[in-house]
């Protein structure tokens, strides 16, 4: 045979492999599912996956698990008792992590949550990929402020920190930070952002919270949401947002997470409903919790009204909804409402939940109510067709590993430890600032006491962190070293748990002031995950009273006696009655929780780098008796006055000082307006002082005079400006109907004619505000 005719032999043998190759293709693409094809709509592929899924694999996709390792953790430190009295940790009686695993391969798990390890999650999805029908799983994790549960991420400031900034663009793009960390490590769906409205500081949650401000919690809570899910859906850079808690468990009946709260309609609409409507309409969110506590007797999680009357079918949500923590079991073993807890999956299912978080007897449970028929396969399949449509969504059936070589690139990285810096700065609240004794100069100060539990820990990180790599983050000691010099800085270690603070190094730090030039102390509350028996505020740690803990009183008090010039800087979660404080202290730093990079931002604030610009988010009482206190309060709240105290809060929402001054002018817009009709305010703002700095311009409403009485004043509008030293800007609002109408004591939406007073200002106070007026007719 000739090379030509080899050569021929040779290209027919190739067209022959490439027309089998073809068949065999064109064969296995016939065979591949098409809920397995990424080209195909999600709708179609939810419905070929649906018809392919026996009842207990659908039920199984409404069935969320703690993960492995946080089950074998708990197995040796947590009793049962604890189990159902906690929300923090978890195992299963009679199923061993072993036996979890099966399940996943099985096919009958279809969520997890508490997986905090890049292997583990990998692990389960390999798991799950070898299941009948390879569904991949749904990962969830409390990312409040950062993915703080996994080691090494970005920890930007506590959601209460954030609120302070009233920056919600700045906000916006933490949480779009927090999502790339959270897919870099394998989770898919954050159970954030908390918008209920927190109205009792006694509440240990209000630091994971936004405020008292239903406006205010509104515009972070859609900053938020669209953060993390970016509107539509990236299949590898987005995860699911969870809008928390519906509703009310800020204003429990005694402070306490989960007690009963007893609300009329229009109030509970107004106030406390107002920010999941407007964020569900405005921003989408793809899954929405239930609060732990009832409302007017019947618990939250049982509730159809909520769930399905108002949430879904009146605001129009559209995605699933989850239990928390064992709250279905909940409705029988502490609402009493069932007498069983397969009573108690009857109720919550029917009444709009779609997930179980969490546990193992939950799908033979729906199984059997199928059966009896009590729950329908329609209303599970609705659940199902939610649940597979965000993980198509997500991307999930073909990306559901990581690579765990790629997490450096993403996770902890400079633009994302900026951005947490910038929140932390923005959010820092000046109270007190005595003779201008902020901001320090470095070179004035040759010797500076540094002390109190919360100077050198990472409390300063907040609620929802576990520990993390000393080099990621920098407390208040660390900041004023990096600015003021190590060897002016002098520090005394009085221990950081504040139930257990050392006698003997309070003694020693009192006598070491005396030869100090300054003094600087933090104090407030622990909130740090970690220390979990030893924290004194975040989720579970409600107060009594709201003055310092321990012995920190006592500190303060003894270092005053010394007479050199004090400044104190608060590191907590919830607002302190701090009276002493405002009497006696040089100067007062409310930090909040700022972060990963909160020290460096503190010492800023404090040496002058940065000029303080944040805002309360909630008012400040000076004593626990106050309580509740807030802004917008009916204009007969105080016609009768306590006889043992001022009325007035100690810190009013909005305020916050400067190192430099504003003045207001010209506040203006049309006299006279026909409902329905957009109302364009302006209002100029000149800085008055020395320095440049930033000023958060607030715009408040008041309706005068109501068949329904309405609050004195609320806030309807805000703007962060920036403006230099003698620079005068024009602020411009535009109100649209909305903020004129109020639903009524039936819960009716209605507008009643008349005269509306217009407020700006630097706060809510009325000293600090100009005045417009303005009709409102028919």
């Amino acid at each position: 045979m000739t090379n030509i005719e080899k050569r021929g032999a040779s290209l027919r043998k190739l067209g022959l492999l490439a027309l089998l190759l073809c068949l065999f293709f064109a064969v296995n693409a016939q065979n591949k599912p098409l809920y397995l094809d990424p080209k195909q709509p999600t709708k179609s592929r939810v419905k070929d996956l649906m018809d392919r899924m026996t009842l207990d694999m659908k039920i199984a996709q409404m069935c969320q698990y703690v993960g492995l390792e946080h089950m074998r953790e708990a197995e040796k430190n947590i009793s049962e008792q604890e189990l159902l009295n906690g929300h923090a940790r978890g195992f299963y009686k009679g199923l061993h992590s072993e036996g979890v695993e099966r399940m996943v391969k099985q096919g009958v798990i279809g969520s997890f949550l508490h997986v905090l390890d890049v292997k583990e999650a990998n692990h389960l999805q390999k798991l799950a990929e070898q299941s009948p029908l390879k569904i991949p799983l749904l990962l969830g994790i409390d990312a409040i402020h950062g993915n703080g549960l996994m080691s090494g991420s970005t920890i930007y400031p506590s959601p209460i920190t954030m609120a302070s900034t009233f920056a919600p663009s700045l906000i916006e793009r933490s949480f779009r930070q927090t999502a790339l960390e959270m897919r870099a490590v394998g989770m898919h769906w954050a159970f954030s952002p908390n918008i209920e409205v927190a109205r009792d500081p006694r509440w240990g949650r209000v630091g994971e919270s936004f405020g008292e401000d239903p406006f205010l919690v509104t515009q972070m809570g859609i900053a938020s949401v669209r953060g993390l899910q970016m509107n539509i859906f990236d299949r590898d850079k987005s995860v699911l947002a969870c809008i928390k808690h519906l509703t009310g468990g800020g204003i429990g009946n005694n402070g306490t997470n989960a007690s009963p709260v007893e609300i009329g309609e229009g109030e509970l609409r107004n106030v406390f409903l107002a920010p999941f409507k407007a964020t569900i309409e405005k921003a989408r969110p793809y899954s929405l919790m239930p609060a732990h506590n009832e409302i007017n007797g019947v618990p939250c999680h049982a509730n159809k009204w909520l769930m399905t009357d108002i949430v879904r079918n009146e605001y129009g949500f559209e995605g699933f909804i989850v239990s928390d923590w064992m709250d279905m079991e909940s409705l029988s073993n502490k609402h009493k409402m069932t007498p069983t807890v397969k009573d108690a999956f009857q109720v919550a299912v029917d009444a709009g939940v779609d997930m179980h978080m969490h546990g193992p007897i939950f799908l033979d449970n729906i199984k059997e109510l199928i059966a009896e028929g009590r729950l329908t396969e329609a209303r599970i399949n609705a659940a199902c067709e939610k649940i597979l449509e965000a993980k198509f969504i997500l991307g999930l059936f073909e990306n559901r590993y990581v690579d765990e070589k790629k997490i450096n690139k993403t996770v902890f990285i400079k633009e994302h430890q900026q951005t947490a810096l910038e929140i932390a700065r923005k959010g820092v609240v000046l109270l007190k600032n005595k003779k201008q004794v902020l901001p320090l100069a470095a070179q004035r100060y040759h010797n500076i006491l540094v002390v109190g539990p919360n100077m050198d820990n990472q409390a300063i990180m907040g609620d929802w962190v576990f520990e993390q790599p000393r080099a990621n983050y920098k407390t208040l000691l660390d900041g004023i070293k990096s600015l003021a010099g190590t060897s002016k800085v002098h520090a005394v270690d009085v221990g950081w748990n504040l139930r257990q603070m050392n006698s003997d190094s309070i003694a020693r730090s009192v006598k070491l002031a005396s030869d100090m030039d300054l003094i600087v102390v933090a104090l407030g509350e622990d909130s740090f995950r970690q220390h979990w028996k030893d924290k004194t505020a975040g989720e579970n740690r409600d107060r009594m009273d709201l003055n310092l803990w321990g012995k920190q009183q006592y500190l303060v008090e003894e270092l005053k006696k010394t007479g050199k010039p004090m400044v104190v800087v608060l590191i907590n979660g919830r607002p302190l009655t701090t009276s002493w404080l405002e009497d006696h202290a040089d100067a007062i730093v409310e930090a909040w929780e700022p972060g990963s990079l909160g020290g460096q931002a503190i010492a800023e604030v404090i040496f002058g780098k940065v000029n303080p610009s944040g805002k309360l988010p909630i008012t400040i009482p000076r004593h626990v008796g106050q309580v509740p206190i807030y802004y917008y309060q009916k204009p007969s709240q105080y016609s009768h006055p306590f006889i043992d105290g001022n009325k007035d809060p100690l810190y009013p929402f909005g305020y916050g000082l400067s190192y430099t001054s504003f003045k207001y002018s010209n506040l203006s817009s049309a006299k006279d307006l026909k409902y329905g009709d957009s109302l364009k305010v302006t209002v100029e703002v000149q800085n008055t002082g020395e320095l440049d700095g930033e000023e958060v311009v607030q715009l408040y409403l008041r309706d005068d005079f109501g068949l329904v009485t309405r609050p004195v004043k609320l806030l309807v509008g805000f703007e962060r400006v920036f403006l230099k030293k003698g620079e005068k800007k024009s602020i411009k609002f535009t109100l649209g109907k909305e903020a004129f109408g109020f639903y009524d004591n039936r819960g009716k939406y209605t507008f009643e004619a008349g005269s509306f007073t217009l407020m700006a200002g630097g706060s809510s106070l009325n000293k600090d505000q100009i005045f417009q007026k303005v009709e409102v007719r028919e």
